[in-house]
């Protein structure tokens, strides 16, 4: 009997130093498990930390060209629209023209792959708020800023990463609160000196006049591709391009 239980003693403890061996290689296999979570927690953490902050800009009402000499600003307003945006795209890479795309925010959300499209084809963005309110500038500031900054992070999510570099309110209802928030999240606040009126409905003559006429009041030019049929913007664009360039201008982008 005392053999016997001398055996089972046996047996039992090295049970039992096979059970404390797997909770040490348990413990030690936890631990590294927990390790390499912060690690990667830290990576990830370092990852987003990189992201640089925007830089801030100026709050005037930028209409100026980066471009030296006889330069014009193209900008298109109010997409991206699913059927418009691409056909204005093809426009302006047959003309070899850049343009800066001033988005809502809820349609760059809606059509992310419209907002790469443009980004892809080295076009700059630009943020119109959320719900184009051209009475913005008669709403509280916290208003303002929810239109302003909500629309700009619809946009840069859906552009995978792009800055939106420029501001323009609906109908040119800027504030001075709205064009320093803007100024303070990277967006230089955007104006006109053109506006093709292509938004009215008028003949496709009509707004090539408009836009001929107006072209002594500044560089930036105003067309659309959301709102609307936009056919006669898209015939516009493809005749007065070529004009442009024949009358000796170039195309750059809004100085930020």
């Amino acid at each position: 009997m005392a053999r016997r239980f001398g055996i089972q003693s046996g047996i039992i403890g090295v049970a039992a130093a096979a059970v404390v061996s797997l909770a040490v290689a348990g413990t030690l296999a936890f631990g590294d498990f927990g390790a390499t979570s912060q690690a990667e927690a830290d990576t990830v953490g370092s990852g987003q930390a990189e992201r640089a902050a925007p830089v801030k800009v100026d709050s005037s009402i930028v209409h100026a060209s980066d471009r030296p000499g006889r330069s014009l600003n193209i900008t298109i307003d109010d997409g991206p629209d699913p059927v418009w945006t691409p056909k204005v795209l093809a426009v302006l890479k047959k003309h070899n023209v850049k343009a800066v795309f001033c988005m809502i925010g809820p349609q760059a959300k809606a059509h992310p792959d419209l907002v790469k499209q443009v980004v892809a084809a080295g076009h700059k963005l630009c943020d119109h708020t959320v719900s184009h309110n051209t009475g913005m500038d008669h709403q509280p500031e916290s208003y303002q800023s929810q239109q302003v900054l909500d629309a700009q992070k619809m946009i840069e999510d859906a552009a995978g990463g792009a800055r939106v570099e420029y501001y323009r309110a609906p109908g040119g209802a800027f504030t001075p609160y709205s064009r320093k928030l803007a100024a303070d999240h990277g967006m230089r606040p955007l104006g006109w000196n053109v506006d093709s009126k292509d938004f009215e409905g008028g003949t496709l003559e009509g707004i090539k006049a408009t836009v001929r006429g107006e072209l002594p009041n500044g560089p930036t030019v105003l067309f659309h591709d959301g709102g609307g049929d936009r056919s006669r913007t898209v015939e516009a664009l493809d005749g007065l391009l070529p004009w442009m360039q024949q009358q000796g201008y170039g195309f750059g982008f809004p100085k930020r």
